[in-house]
């Protein structure tokens, strides 16, 4: 049969667009245009900037700890501070106290990066939310924190705001780790995860 013959059912695209995650991916399309559309001279995507807002209020986290804190896969926050390496707004140093570990940190171009970003990024979010009136705004945005916390734990990279510990200090070559009681002594302290 010639696919010319066939009559082709009319589809409801209503349908298609009234879907949630259709919406909620628009939204988000939206939300990257008007970010870019601000600052685009500044070069710095949404995910980048995210990362550098992490690591200007908790300077010292590892690559886990900046993926969990956003709700990213260990991959993709690989692959975007490598480029913030690479541009010079992101340091990563070996840890004090863990030679395994390496920290991440702001350096001062990274810094001023971010302030550069402050009004930009403040237009974009204006601008977002510029369709709602003050109290739709409001609870908009009470609405998006509702769905999203509701199913935080759903996904494959649940958002974890809690701080990292601090590892402690390994031994020195020879050294045992200090045990607070005798019994901790004869069983190996479990490994914290990385």
């Amino acid at each position: 049969m010639d696919p010319a013959d066939i009559d082709p059912q009319p589809i409801d695209l209503a349908s298609l667009w009234d879907r949630p995650g259709f919406m909620i991916r628009r939204a988000h399309q939206i939300a990257q245009t008007l970010f870019l559309e601000e600052t685009g001279a500044l070069t710095v995507t949404p995910t980048q900037y995210g990362i550098m807002s992490i690591l200007a209020a908790r300077p010292g986290l590892d690559q886990i700890g900046v993926a969990k804190l956003l709700g990213q896969d260990r991959s993709t926050t690989a692959m975007v501070l490598g480029k913030l390496v690479d541009d010079g707004l992101v340091a990563r140093n070996l840890s004090a106290v863990d030679r395994r570990r390496r920290e991440l940190a702001l350096t001062e171009a990274g810094r001023e990066t971010l302030a550069a970003l402050a009004d930009p990024v403040r237009r974009s979010h204006d601008r977002l939310l510029s369709v709602f009136e003050p109290g739709d705004a409001d609870r908009f945005l009470q609405l998006l924190h509702h769905f999203v916390e509701s199913f935080n734990e759903e996904t494959r990279t649940p958002l974890d705001p809690r701080p990292r510990p601090a590892a402690a200090p390994a031994p020195v070559s020879g050294e045992s780790r200090p045990s607070p009681t005798r019994s901790a002594a004869r069983s190996p302290a479990p490994r914290q995860p990385q």
